[in-house]
């Protein structure tokens, strides 16, 4: 009983491909419905892009990185007095909060503008 119930899956499964397939046995001879190709359109599409050169994204950064660096360099300088003038330990003042999340802000635009 076992034997006759493999042997009609099996034959259920040829006739599935076969129906799938069409008569002729093979999915090349399936009429296929793909829009034909734009010479435009790229051979290798699974190759990424060519990397832009990073020395002239660099230099086109270059004056906003000097300008963010020194807005860095002030506030800073700015925290760095704010923290001496106050006494951490018994007050959290929120200016210097602020400033620590602008300058962590900063630091990272910069950190992206370096590395293109």
């Amino acid at each position: 009983m076992n034997r006759d119930r493999r042997s009609f899956f099996g034959l259920f499964a040829v006739g599935l491909g076969v129906a799938s397939f069409g008569w002729r046995g093979s999915a090349a001879a399936a009429p296929q419905s793909q829009p034909p190709r734009s010479p435009t359109s790229p051979r290798f599409p699974d190759f990424p892009p060519p990397k832009p050169n990073t020395r002239a994204i660099l230099k086109e950064n270059e004056k906003e990185l000097k300008k963010d660096v020194q807005q860095l360099f002030e506030l800073a300088e700015g925290l760095k007095k704010e923290v001496d003038k106050t006494d951490s330990t018994e007050i959290l003042s929120l200016n210097v909060v602020r400033t620590a999340g602008e300058i962590e802000k900063l630091a990272k635009h910069i950190k992206g503008l370096a590395l293109g």
